[in-house]
Protein backbone atom coordinates (compact mmCIF):
# COMPACT_ATOMS: atom_id res chain seq x y z
CA UNK A 1 0.00 0.00 0.00
CA UNK A 2 1.27 3.45 -0.91
CA UNK A 3 1.70 6.14 1.70
CA UNK A 4 1.35 9.82 0.98
CA UNK A 5 5.14 10.18 0.80
CA UNK A 6 5.27 7.75 -2.12
CA UNK A 7 3.08 10.01 -4.27
CA UNK A 8 4.52 12.64 -6.59
CA UNK A 9 4.66 16.25 -5.48
CA UNK A 10 1.54 17.09 -7.51
CA UNK A 11 -0.37 14.12 -6.07
CA UNK A 12 0.57 15.12 -2.51
CA UNK A 13 -0.70 18.63 -3.17
CA UNK A 14 -3.99 17.31 -4.56
CA UNK A 15 -4.48 14.59 -1.95
CA UNK A 16 -4.09 16.83 1.10
CA UNK A 17 -6.57 16.20 3.93
CA UNK A 18 -8.36 19.53 3.48
CA UNK A 19 -9.16 18.79 -0.14
CA UNK A 20 -10.09 15.16 0.44
CA UNK A 21 -12.37 16.39 3.26
CA UNK A 22 -14.08 18.68 0.75
CA UNK A 23 -14.43 15.87 -1.79
CA UNK A 24 -15.93 13.58 0.85
CA UNK A 25 -18.34 16.34 1.90
CA UNK A 26 -19.43 16.74 -1.73
CA UNK A 27 -20.24 13.03 -1.92
CA UNK A 28 -22.31 13.27 1.26
CA UNK A 29 -24.00 16.40 -0.07
CA UNK A 30 -24.92 14.62 -3.29
CA UNK A 31 -26.34 11.66 -1.37
CA UNK A 32 -28.42 13.95 0.84
CA UNK A 33 -29.79 15.81 -2.21
CA UNK A 34 -30.81 12.58 -3.93
CA UNK A 35 -32.11 10.52 -1.01
CA UNK A 36 -33.01 13.09 1.70
CA UNK A 37 -31.30 10.95 4.31
CA UNK A 38 -27.80 10.56 5.79
CA UNK A 39 -25.04 8.97 3.73
CA UNK A 40 -23.28 5.74 4.73
CA UNK A 41 -19.57 6.27 5.40
CA UNK A 42 -18.64 3.64 2.79
CA UNK A 43 -20.55 5.53 0.06
CA UNK A 44 -18.74 8.76 0.94
CA UNK A 45 -15.30 7.12 0.91
CA UNK A 46 -15.93 5.11 -2.26
CA UNK A 47 -17.29 8.18 -4.06
CA UNK A 48 -14.24 10.24 -3.07
CA UNK A 49 -11.83 7.46 -4.13
CA UNK A 50 -13.51 7.20 -7.53
CA UNK A 51 -13.70 10.97 -8.03
CA UNK A 52 -9.98 11.41 -7.37
CA UNK A 53 -9.05 9.11 -10.27
CA UNK A 54 -8.95 10.87 -13.65
CA UNK A 55 -9.48 7.60 -15.55
CA UNK A 56 -12.71 6.98 -13.65
CA UNK A 57 -13.84 10.60 -13.59
CA UNK A 58 -13.60 11.01 -17.37
CA UNK A 59 -15.91 8.06 -18.00
CA UNK A 60 -18.68 8.91 -15.53
CA UNK A 61 -22.17 9.11 -17.02
CA UNK A 62 -23.77 12.51 -17.54
CA UNK A 63 -27.06 11.47 -15.92
CA UNK A 64 -28.18 9.26 -13.07
CA UNK A 65 -30.21 7.10 -15.47
CA UNK A 66 -27.18 5.03 -16.49
CA UNK A 67 -26.97 1.74 -14.66
CA UNK A 68 -23.69 0.85 -12.98
CA UNK A 69 -23.51 -2.59 -14.58
CA UNK A 70 -23.98 -1.19 -18.08
CA UNK A 71 -21.52 1.61 -17.41
CA UNK A 72 -18.90 -0.89 -16.24
CA UNK A 73 -19.47 -3.03 -19.35
CA UNK A 74 -18.85 0.03 -21.52
CA UNK A 75 -15.83 1.11 -19.47
CA UNK A 76 -13.95 -2.08 -18.62
CA UNK A 77 -10.84 -0.16 -17.56
CA UNK A 78 -12.65 1.27 -14.53
CA UNK A 79 -12.59 -2.04 -12.68
CA UNK A 80 -8.87 -2.42 -13.36
CA UNK A 81 -8.18 1.15 -12.27
CA UNK A 82 -10.20 0.71 -9.10
CA UNK A 83 -8.50 -2.56 -8.18
CA UNK A 84 -5.08 -0.95 -8.66
CA UNK A 85 -5.70 2.36 -6.90
CA UNK A 86 -8.58 2.03 -4.44
CA UNK A 87 -6.54 0.86 -1.45
CA UNK A 88 -3.95 3.64 -1.73
CA UNK A 89 -6.56 6.31 -2.35
CA UNK A 90 -8.75 5.12 0.53
CA UNK A 91 -5.72 5.67 2.77
CA UNK A 92 -5.58 9.24 1.44
CA UNK A 93 -9.32 9.86 1.83
CA UNK A 94 -9.57 8.62 5.44
CA UNK A 95 -7.57 11.55 6.93
CA UNK A 96 -9.83 13.91 4.96
CA UNK A 97 -12.91 12.23 6.38
CA UNK A 98 -11.45 12.53 9.87
CA UNK A 99 -10.68 16.22 9.28
CA UNK A 100 -14.24 16.84 8.06
CA UNK A 101 -15.59 15.20 11.22
CA UNK A 102 -13.18 17.02 13.54
CA UNK A 103 -13.91 20.39 11.94
CA UNK A 104 -17.65 19.69 12.18
CA UNK A 105 -18.12 19.91 8.41
CA UNK A 106 -19.65 16.44 8.62
CA UNK A 107 -21.59 14.85 11.43
CA UNK A 108 -21.67 11.10 12.04
CA UNK A 109 -24.64 9.62 13.84
CA UNK A 110 -24.56 6.52 16.04
CA UNK A 111 -25.35 4.31 13.02
CA UNK A 112 -22.34 5.48 11.01
CA UNK A 113 -24.35 7.72 8.71
CA UNK A 114 -22.93 11.09 7.63
CA UNK A 115 -24.64 14.44 7.14
CA UNK A 116 -23.21 17.77 6.07
CA UNK A 117 -23.43 20.24 8.93
CA UNK A 118 -25.78 23.08 7.86
CA UNK A 119 -23.92 26.18 6.74
CA UNK A 120 -20.55 24.42 6.40
CA UNK A 121 -20.58 23.67 2.66
CA UNK A 122 -21.71 25.88 -0.19
CA UNK A 123 -24.11 24.38 -2.67
CA UNK A 124 -22.22 25.96 -5.55
CA UNK A 125 -19.17 23.98 -6.63
CA UNK A 126 -16.18 26.14 -7.36
CA UNK A 127 -12.43 25.84 -7.25
CA UNK A 128 -9.17 27.34 -8.42
CA UNK A 129 -8.79 24.95 -11.35
CA UNK A 130 -10.99 22.96 -13.68
CA UNK A 131 -9.62 19.75 -12.17
CA UNK A 132 -10.59 20.78 -8.63
CA UNK A 133 -14.12 21.54 -9.84
CA UNK A 134 -14.34 18.30 -11.84
CA UNK A 135 -13.33 16.21 -8.82
CA UNK A 136 -15.96 17.87 -6.64
CA UNK A 137 -18.67 17.46 -9.29
CA UNK A 138 -17.74 13.80 -9.76
CA UNK A 139 -17.93 13.14 -6.00
CA UNK A 140 -21.32 14.86 -5.85
CA UNK A 141 -22.59 12.75 -8.77
CA UNK A 142 -21.19 9.52 -7.30
CA UNK A 143 -22.80 10.20 -3.93
CA UNK A 144 -26.12 10.38 -5.77
CA UNK A 145 -25.54 7.58 -8.27
CA UNK A 146 -23.72 4.71 -6.52
CA UNK A 147 -26.51 3.85 -4.05
CA UNK A 148 -29.04 3.65 -6.90
CA UNK A 149 -27.56 0.29 -7.98
CA UNK A 150 -28.56 -1.53 -4.82
CA UNK A 151 -26.57 -2.64 -1.82
CA UNK A 152 -23.13 -1.19 -1.34
CA UNK A 153 -21.61 -4.68 -1.21
CA UNK A 154 -22.99 -5.28 -4.72
CA UNK A 155 -21.53 -1.98 -5.92
CA UNK A 156 -18.13 -2.77 -4.45
CA UNK A 157 -18.16 -6.27 -5.94
CA UNK A 158 -18.99 -4.88 -9.38
CA UNK A 159 -16.12 -2.41 -9.03
CA UNK A 160 -13.71 -5.13 -7.89
CA UNK A 161 -12.95 -3.61 -4.49
CA UNK A 162 -13.48 -4.71 -0.90
CA UNK A 163 -14.58 -2.64 2.11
Amino acid sequence: MNTLTQFSREERALYNPAFTALVTCRAVQGHEVQYSRPCPIAVAVLSAVMALQPAVRRTLPKTLNSGLTRWLEENKGVKVTMSQNATALAAVVRPGLLLALQSDSLHCDEEGQLTVTPGRLRKTINGATDEVQAIQKAAHLLGRWLPSTGSLSTVMTLLGVRP
